[in-house]
């Protein structure tokens, strides 16, 4: 098995669920997406979104792929690049943080380790940056299982309670893997993790980044023919 992380980009997005890559609650503000979705354009200003922040901070995410095929992915961005975050009660981000708006591992590769190494490589890419902190938007109470459930494709509006976006990661989890408040709510706590070189995630906070990402449930897409996508720029690991 040879796992890799692959950079988001124009030539990759495609790796990233449809229903992901059809919701744009965190790139536009409320009302432009609903527009979109309405409009079914979604997809098309994902496209935007990303040419626009790659042109001026870099890329967005990281996604992991094992043998050439997705199994995950992580989105992150500048809080100037994610308007929809504004609609969250612990808003704005720190302005020297990064926002991690959301994360995925499928199912079938929840047990495998590759949450940590999709995290490690985020924590990686955004430290060479000179990132000091990331930040997120937790989501406080139900069961884990039912929290941060993304809109399906279907949906008419690609959005969470009012006009919140709907892939907020568990705040209990959040915590466990080393986040820590920086703005209290009883729903929703925005979250922080300072970055530095030396950081790295510790062999019994694993189990716990497993649920981090298992807790948020994307409904599951066939994957897209991939081999020609990923290339020289994955960062490939050889088996273990």
């Amino acid at each position: 098995m040879t796992q890799a992380l692959v950079p988001l980009s124009m030539s990759t997005i495609g790796l990233i669920p449809k229903c992901c890559r059809g919701c744009v609650a965190w790139e536009l503000e409320a009302a432009a997406a609903r527009a979109a979705a309405d409009s079914g354009e979604a997809e098309f200003e994902k496209e935007i979104w990303l040419s626009g922040v790659m042109l001026t901070w870099g890329s967005a995410g990281q996604i992991v792929t094992v043998d050439d095929e997705p199994v995950g992915f992580a989105l992150f961005a500048p809080p100037t690049a994610v308007p929809g975050a504004a609609a969250f009660p612990t808003a704005p981000v720190s302005p020297d943080a990064v926002l991690l708006t959301t994360a995925r591992i499928e199912p079938a590769y929840r047990r495998q380790g590759l949450a940590r190494y999709l995290m490690d490589g985020v924590i990686r890419e955004l430290t060479r940056r000179g990132v000091r902190a990331i930040e997120l938007f937790g989501r406080e109470g139900g069961p884990d299982g039912e929290v941060g459930t993304v809109a399906s494709p279907g949906d008419a509006h690609p959005v969470g309670e009012g006009d919140l976006p709907s892939c907020v990661l568990p705040a209990g989890f959040a915590r466990t893997v080393g986040f820590t408040d920086v703005q209290p709510h009883h729903r929703f706590p925005r979250l922080r993790l300072e970055l530095n070189r030396d950081i790295g995630w510790k062999a019994q906070v694993e189990a716990a980044l497993e649920e981090l990402f298992a807790s948020v449930s994307i409904p599951a897409s066939p994957p897209p023919a991939v081999r020609e996508l990923v290339g020289a720029g994955a960062n490939r690991t050889p088996p273990t």
